[in-house]
């Protein structure tokens, strides 16, 4: 995994209920042109935006003219921020009909032989609009020498705030159903937990949850030229093994050779290879 200076984004909320367009555009705009501080090893941006009035997770919140106004006229291709939902909603296709995972997600013409969906949009616009619904970004997993040599290394973890996966789709009698990604990720054959013994059932486990953490990806320099959002080229968008650059990843450090894939494609309830879909998103912090 390559070790990488993370720019750590992070959302702060303020008691303010109103946001301006002006508002929007700047958020979206700072995360395709940021700047960073002097500080050489490593910069600590934060995002100052507004917030609606507390509720619980499962609520969506009042919602004002003026914002769903704004929300309206902001432009980010592929990407609806929902906001009768509370969920960021993204253009997708299945990819991947069969085989083992090392993502759930990734942008086009990037991995899509090792994704189950490919989504139409840019990674940093969908970090933009989970901002917006009041999530904070944390980082990727990383290394980091702990000794002069560089020889030896320590694991940093992933950190974020947890953001539930859903595929939406229309099923065979036409209507919209929305299904956790857990219903279409099982353990793959050879990685199975309960040993020599275990049953077809208990080797076909299904992915244990659809709540992922929001890591967020990285910002790189590049000399005098503009920073760059690392996902929106590596095209990891959600990870099951570990890149170091993602926007979405599961808990902990997970190896991304061919021997440590653990997961695999569940087709039960899986649309045909190629058929359009969404990809939804729903921060579970209050808002």
């Amino acid at each position: 995994m390559p070790r990488i200076r993370a720019t750590r984004l992070c959302l702060h909320r303020t008691h303010a209920i109103a946001f301006s367009v002006m508002n929007f555009r700047d958020l979206s705009c700072f995360l395709l042109a940021v700047s960073v501080t002097t500080d050489s090893t490593r910069a600590e941006i934060v995002v100052e935006t507004a917030a609606v009035a507390e509720t619980t997770a499962a609520q969506s919140p009042p919602i004002s003219p003026a914002m769903r106004a704004a929300v309206e006229k902001l432009s980010l291709p592929g990407v609806k921020i929902n906001l009768d939902q509370w969920c960021v909603d993204v253009a997708s296709r299945v990819c991947l009909g069969e085989g083992l995972l090392e993502l759930i997600a990734c942008t086009e013409d990037t991995k899509e032989h090792e994704s189950l969906i490919m989504v139409e949009a840019k990674p940093s616009h969908i970090h933009t609009a989970l901002l917006l619904l009041g999530a904070k970004s944390g980082s990727p997993a990383s290394q980091q020498a702990i000794n002069p040599e560089m020889t030896r290394f320590r694991h940093n973890p992933p950190s974020g705030d947890p953001v539930e996966v859903f595929l939406v789709f229309k099923d065979p009698t036409g209507a919209e159903t929305e299904r956790p990604i857990s219903d279409f990720i099982e353990r793959a054959e050879g990685h199975d937990t309960h040993g020599d013994e275990a049953g077809p059932e208990e080797v076909a486990e299904k992915f244990p949850a659809h709540t992922l953490l929001f890591a967020g990806s990285v910002i790189v320099a590049e000399g005098d030229g503009p920073h760059r959002y690392l996902s929106d080229s590596s095209g990891s968008v959600i990870s099951l093994a570990t890149f170091g650059d993602e926007l979405l990843c599961l808990p902990g450090f997970h190896e991304s050779s061919n021997e440590a894939l653990a997961w695999q494609i569940a087709t039960a309830h899986l649309p045909k290879l190629g058929s359009k879909l969404i990809l939804r998103l729903r921060p579970q912090a209050s808002p």
